[in-house]
């Protein structure tokens, strides 16, 4: 048999393909080639040299060309990647394609890794001068009239920049340049001074730098993880090395790579979905280089080549964006771990709300658990008070009491937030004659009611329809909003405080690049000021003058189905406290819910959210649920019930006997009709994860080869976080 190329292919199958070598050139391990596949050409990347084909020679195709000269991927990631998709039971060609940057997924050369400049053309000079333009490209123009600046300035000084420079380079008022990366430094900004707790923490991990050690960042919400982090990377940089910082959110990039960069003075490079293709491809291939020092990233940046790294940091660990829900189902946080273990280097995983998996890692002795309980900075924790709802007259949702606190705050000239997990108007439209309400024909589901749009939307297909005039049902004008978005509090704040500035911040209203950044930077310290927002406002944001935070519609957290629903209402109550009282004025936190004696609230109210981790924890040992078992969710959707029943009775009768093996199902999914496809699932459950792990390849390939998998769309989800 002929000695071959083994290369993964980004397409959904479990195996990898042999080709025969290029006609000239000599590929190597990790580099990428261009390969015939069907009708189509495909970029792969090569995973063996000079396997042996199974079948022979005639048969296999020849690579098209090499794209590289050496490897693109190095030993570490190739290693990983292949661990990867193994564990989460990936097509190797899509982990593969994961760790690659999508403009690097294409045939075509790698981009130059120098600093990208614009400057005005002559005829951009006389179009300043003129001053003929308008809007952004005006103040772009205006922004380059004093020198060239690099794209990264760009992007600080007026983000969402490039459609503007686009438009002026297409009429030639702009010029486009590549300069060698910046070697000198910045100059860094002073640290401040550690507390004690803030200095252990940083001693311990800096004691094992050079050496795997999973760490736990335990710290309340404002206790200044981020400082222990930067004096890290200090450490990190001062030994020559690279440091990769994760966060959960695109929205909290820019503010930390404003920090990151004051600080230490070096360029920090940033990977996320949010950049142009032309950017992320070179700041991975910068890290590749080893001359991105400092490398700040979403969940895909767990990929980043680190050649020279030195320490992988993970920031809000808890939080459930580091699970990829679609395709190739990894989780970064647990492969930053598999990273750092290859690499070498310690691992710190922070958050003000462990997630209970690293709680228990940390109790079995796998990770060392570092604690910050001290707020610097701050006169003292935020009070918390839950308000009993029952038998109050309500106004969209809002108590007096809550309503009175509101208006107490502002009026010291301070700012509110008030918290509701729940976008647009309303959830349901409701006749109220008839008793019909507006439902989603293709997932069994109420419509939300956008008021602002004149809209009823559906958050889980996306399906719109303009809001009736009248009930389709039985003719009647009297059609009510039931429940209350951040639409609607949004209106009804808006009538109560009209001298007040109120602020919405969900999805609708940061749409745009750069929206979340440009809205919280129109909020002045010194003003009051309300807020309304998701748990997009949760996570990491720093307003001085926010002393009060008002959360509504806790019950929903309290009687879901899903067993994890009770950590993430923990987790989302303490993060959205924590945005209360960070600088020097008290907070006050106020809890509205129709439960006020629920143990969960109870506990967190009176011991924090430490004891109410324990006793979670302690009620997931007793019936053995995540972590102290191990789960993978088989979940299948098609157009018709039948079909979906049937492979998931064909998929039942696949598994292996095993005694040790809980299976769920076959059963509907907890939405049972999504977008038109009736959805169902069976779900594995082994207290032993080498059980589970023994028998999944051979089962997907099982499943593959069944008659009825080809008539229904199916996935596997090991250590799934959503059983939706």
């Amino acid at each position: 048999m002929p000695a071959v190329l083994r290369v993964a292919l980004p397409v959904p199958l479990p195996s990898l393909f042999d080709y025969l070598p290029p006609a000239t050139g000599v590929a190597c391990v990790g580099s990428r080639v261009l390969v015939p596949f069907g009708r189509h050409k495909l970029v792969g990347v090569v995973v063996a040299i000079g396997a042996e084909a199974a079948v022979g020679s005639s048969r296999l195709k020849q690579v098209l060309r090499l794209l590289d000269d050496g490897a693109l991927l190095d030993p570490e990631l190739m290693q990983t990647l292949a661990w990867a998709a193994d564990y989460w039971l990936g097509a190797p060609g899509e982990a593969y394609a994961n760790a690659l940057p999508l403009a690097l997924r294409e045939a075509k050369p790698l981009p130059p890794i120098g600093d990208e400049y614009w400057s005005l053309s002559g005829a951009g000079r006389s179009e300043h001068d003129a001053g003929s333009r308008r809007g952004g490209s005006k103040a772009l123009l205006d922004l380059l009239a004093a020198g060239a600046l690099s794209a990264q300035e760009l992007s600080e000084r007026q983000p969402g920049w490039r459609d503007a420079a686009r438009r002026l380079a297409a009429a030639g008022l702009l010029e486009r340049s590549e300069r060698p990366p910046l070697d000198r430094p910045l100059p860094p900004s002073l640290a401040p001074q550690l507390s004690d707790e803030q200095q252990q923490a940083v001693a311990a991990v800096g004691a094992d730098l050079g050496q795997y050690q999973p760490f736990l960042l335990d710290g309340v919400t404002g206790s200044g993880k981020t400082e222990v982090y930067l004096a890290l990377i200090e450490q990190v940089l001062a030994q020559g090395r690279q440091a990769l910082l994760l966060v959960p959110e695109i929205g909290l990039a820019p503010q930390t790579v404003r920090r990151l960069r004051e600080r230490l003075g070096v360029i920090v490079e940033v990977l996320h979905s949010n950049l142009s293709e032309g950017d992320r491809a070179r700041a991975w291939l910068r890290a590749r280089a080893g001359s991105a020092r400092v490398i700040l990233g979403t969940r895909s940046a767990v990929f980043t080549p680190l050649p020279q790294a030195g320490l992988i940091i993970v920031d809000e660990e808890h939080d459930s964006a580091y699970k990829q829900q679609e395709g190739f189902r990894y989780h970064a946080r647990d492969l930053a771990l598999v990273r750092a273990r290859a690499l070498g280097v310690p691992v710190l995983l922070g958050s003000g709300t462990p997630s209970l998996e690293s709680l228990a890692n940390a109790e079995a002795g796998r990770y060392r658990t570092l604690h910050l309980r001290a707020r610097p900075g701050a006169i003292r924790p935020p009070q918390v008070q839950i308000i009993d709802m029952r038998a109050q007259r309500l106004e969209h949702g809002m108590s007096p009491a809550l309503l009175g606190a509101v208006a107490d705050t502002v009026a010291r000239g301070e700012q509110a937030l008030v918290f509701r997990n729940r976008r647009g108007y309303a959830p349901v439209l409701l006749c109220h004659a008839c008793g019909w309400h507006a439902g989603c024909p293709r997932c069994d589901r109420p419509l939300t009611l956008h008021a602002g749009r004149r809209q009823l939307i559906c958050h889980h297909c996306d399906y719109r329809q303009r809001v009736p005039a009248v009930c389709p049902t039985c003719g009647a004008g009297d059609l009510k909003p039931q429940g209350q978005g951040t639409e609607r509090l949004e209106e009804a704040l808006l009538a109560q405080f009209p001298q007040v500035p109120v602020l919405r911040v969900d999805r609708e209203t940061t749409r745009r690049r750069d929206a979340f950044e440009q809205l919280l930077a129109t909020l002045r310290d010194d003003q009051p000021a309300i807020l309304v927002g998701t748990q997009m406002l949760a996570k990491g944001h720093d307003l001085p003058n926010l002393t009060l935070v008002a959360i509504v519609g806790v019950d929903e957290g309290l009687h879901s189905v899903d067993f994890r629903a009770g950590e993430r209402l923990a987790q989302l109550v303490v993060q959205v406290a924590g945005r209360a009282g960070r600088a020097r004025k008290p907070g006050r936190v106020l809890l509205q819910t129709h439960q006020p004696e629920h143990p969960l609230l109870r506990s967190l109210l009176a011991h924090g959210y430490a004891a109410a981790a324990r006793e979670l924890l302690a009620e997931r040992r007793l019936i053995q649920l995540p972590p102290y078992s191990h789960q993978v969710l088989l979940r299948a959707e098609a157009p018709q019930r039948e079909q979906v029943d049937a492979f998931l009775a064909a998929a039942h009768a696949a598994l292996p006997v095993n005694a040790q093996l809980q299976i769920a199902g076959p059963m509907p999914a907890p939405m049972p009709l999504r977008a038109g496809r009736h959805r169902g699932q069976l779900l594995l459950e082994a207290s032993n994860r080498s059980t589970l792990h023994g028998m999944l390849r051979s089962w997907q390939l099982a499943l593959i080869a069944l008659p009825s998998a080809r008539k229904v769309r199916w996935s596997l989800d090991v250590d799934p976080i959503d059983l939706y």
